[in-house]
């Protein structure tokens, strides 16, 4: 049976909004490092920039993207490296972007990861860039690996429970947020559908 065609992507850049001038300037923020889970091949995988060619050719391959606001961030950061290369036109489900349109409001990735899998990001995008500044390149790599793994987890568990929880910002406790995304609606990942019973 053919596993599917189904990666999640997270990056890390890096410059800040502030090093470019502001967040109109994603081109600008430069990539240090992508982290990718694979479900064809049920691993993770690390990609630096000499790596690019080898990630290409998996999204020429045009994958379901998962990712946490990576339409509106990682996407638009990492097109800058592939010119001839739409990334939008590839098929995604954007986590925050789905969350978004049910609560009216936007919310962290590390609100959901506590609520939902009850563990926490391991620090902050700055973080990140401080590690490419000092070429910590192995503490760069496991930081992204681990947003890459709890997307991963979220994504999993909002497919087999129809609802992810996020912490209520107010300190109530957590609170619930039906899952909107639907394989039935996504002609172009039909055979990603019918093998989604690996969940």
């Amino acid at each position: 049976m053919a596993k599917p065609n189904i990666i999640v992507l997270d990056l890390e850049t890096k410059r800040s909004f502030e090093d470019v001038g502001g967040r109109n300037n994603l081109g600008a923020l430069g990539v240090s490092f992508v982290g990718v889970y694979s479900y064809r091949h049920n691993d993770y995988q690390g990609y630096w920039e000499a790596d690019f060619p080898k990630l290409l050719s998996i999204l020429a391959e045009k994958p379901l993207v998962i990712g946490f606001n990576h339409r509106r961030f990682d996407m638009p950061v990492l097109q800058a490296y592939f010119k001839d290369f739409d990334l939008n036109a590839l098929p995604m489900i954007d986590i925050l972007e789905e969350l978004t349109k049910t609560l009216g409001h936007r919310v962290s990735l590390d609100s959901v990861a506590q609520a939902t899998l009850g563990t926490r990001k391991s620090g902050h995008g700055l973080d990140a860039i401080r590690y490419w500044n000092r070429q910590e390149l192995d503490k760069l790599k496991s930081y992204c690996l681990e947003d890459v793994r709890i997307t991963k987890e979220v994504f999993e568990y909002g497919v087999k429970h129809r609802e992810i929880l996020f912490t209520d910002k107010f300190g109530k406790g957590n609170l619930k947020a039906p899952v909107t995304w639907s394989f039935e609606q996504k002609e172009e990942v039909t055979e990603e559908k019918k093998q989604f019973s690996l969940f």
